[in-house]
């Protein structure tokens, strides 16, 4: 099995539905089980600052999958989703992107792992650091957790549903 971390979120519309909604239709998929998922957060967008505020999340999976298998699958589910590219940083109903795959460097057409903006992103690397502190990021074999201290955004990222204990979509449930 691969252990794979992708980030989700959403600021469009129902934005813990579409959350939600995804994790369903990851879920969905043979050889693909969501083992662990982060609370919710609310944060402030990146980029394009003039768009609503986003709620984020890391979620881990367990997958038979090869990275680029995976990769189709959320693009997939991102576009029955109604995800559109046209502005890049731009607001979206649902982004799901693939953050660490094993403990592996990918450097291809299409994607890129770790995700290459991944140590830059206060919403990925606090629900990053709550499941998994001591996860160490490839390409410098440092811990997530070293990396808290020196995130620049982080004041614009806040808990918005705390996880509690139960399954995945427990979370969600309320």
């Amino acid at each position: 099995m691969n252990s794979v971390y992708i980030g989700i979120g959403s600021n469009i519309g129902d934005r813990e539905s579409y959350i939600k909604t995804s994790l369903k239709r990851i879920q969905e998929y043979p050889g693909v089980d969501i083992a662990d998922v982060s609370s919710l957060y609310e944060t402030a967008p990146v980029g394009v600052t003039e768009q609503a505020a986003f709620l984020n999340m890391v979620a881990f999976l367990e997958t038979e999958m090869n990275a680029f298998q995976l990769l189709e699958i959320l693009q997939g589910i991102e576009q029955s989703l109604g995800r559109e590219r046209d502005i890049r940083w731009g607001p979206r109903t649902i982004d799901l992107d693939i953050l660490l795959y094993n403990h592996e460097n990918i450097v291809a057409e299409g994607l890129v792992i770790p995700h290459p903006r991944l140590l830059e992103r206060g919403f990925v690397i606090i629900p990053l650091h709550e499941l998994s502190p001591d996860a160490t990021i490839p390409t410098t074999n440092k811990r997530i957790d070293s990396y808290l201290d020196h995130i620049e955004d982080k004041e614009g990222v806040r808990l918005w549903k705390k996880k509690s204990a139960g399954d995945v979509f427990a979370l969600f449930e309320s």
